[in-house]
């Protein structure tokens, strides 16, 4: 699966009008409160910039795969979570401001950190280094015109026209559920010749990372104390990880279209996995009582 008109344009666009709808469920004492309890923003960090490495780090050493196929296991778990973790935060009732939050910071902290670590694990697997270069201005802007410009504007209405806000929750989230049925839809439809193949050298171990990092940024939370609904964003934003920039990584400045296998795999299982989350959280979330914010 290589970056295309639907991973560069289609997808782009149809999340930022997603995220435009989730502005609309949030308010300044949302992101407020992740400031004034920042305790959830260190742990999901953590989960994402340390525990996700590290557990990609050991899936590649103990499961037994080519290489290449380990670099871009690595390369896959360097690049945290997306605005699709923040569409899925939403549709499972999660902390949505605390998803978006860790989403935007991890967005601009990787500029640093994949390059130099993906530099490492070219070494450690394949005795080589390569300089790597992300697009700086290019990841700022994706930033900011995929989740923070549209969801100011959300805010924006809702502070202008709650009522309206207020209406208009039910048809964003079918319509984000009819988004992810469609994004599932194109990305088999796009790479349907080699998915067989690539299940096969990819799968289960691209399961394994998925299901591991879902359940330990949980399960940390909850160790934690966090309340539900933040501990549901920790996890989404562990599991679901941003499978589009790294084939962006594997395939356009690497060259190395094998080492994308990892993470064409692993978006479509994370979107099973998801799907589990919105069902299984999302009812959790209906029947708990309101916890207080720690």
């Amino acid at each position: 699966m290589e970056a295309n008109i639907f991973t560069n344009v289609v997808l782009p666009l149809a999340l930022a009008v997603i995220m435009l709808g989730l502005g609309l469920t949030l308010t300044r004492y949302d992101f407020l409160r992740v400031v004034i309890f920042p305790k959830a923003f260190f742990i999901g960090l953590l989960c994402q910039m340390v525990l996700l490495p590290l557990t990609g780090f050991a899936l590649a050493k103990l499961y037994p795969m080519d290489p290449q196929l380990a670099v871009g296991v690595m390369i896959l778990a360097l690049c945290p979570a997306g605005a699709t973790a923040n569409l899925i935060t939403y549709l499972a009732r999660g902390d949505v401001a605390l998803g978006v939050t860790l989403t935007a910071f991890n967005s601009l902290i990787i500029i640093i950190t994949t390059p130099i670590l993906i530099n490492l694990s070219l070494e450690h697997f394949l005795g080589q280094t390569q300089e790597i270069r992300l697009p700086v201005l290019r990841t700022i802007i994706q930033v900011g015109a995929i989740i923070l410009i549209p969801v100011s504007i959300g805010m924006l209405i809702r502070s202008r026209a709650p009522q309206f806000a207020f209406k208009a929750e039910r048809p964003v989230r079918i319509l984000s559920t009819i988004f992810i049925v469609i994004a599932v839809l194109g990305a088999v439809m796009q790479d349907r010749e080699n998915l067989p193949s690539h299940f096969q050298q990819a799968g289960v171990a691209m399961l394994l990372l998925n299901v591991l990092t879902l359940l330990i940024g949980y399960n940390v939370a909850r160790l934690f104390r966090l309340p539900l609904k933040q501990a549901i964003a920790i996890s989404i934003e562990g599991g679901i990880q941003n499978g589009t920039l790294a084939i962006l990584i594997a395939s356009t400045i690497l060259r190395q279209p094998a080492m994308s296998i990892p993470a064409a795999v692993y978006s479509l299982i994370m979107f099973a996995t998801g799907a589990f989350m919105v069902f299984y959280f999302g009812r959790r979330a209906r029947e708990a009582t309101p916890e207080p914010a720690s």
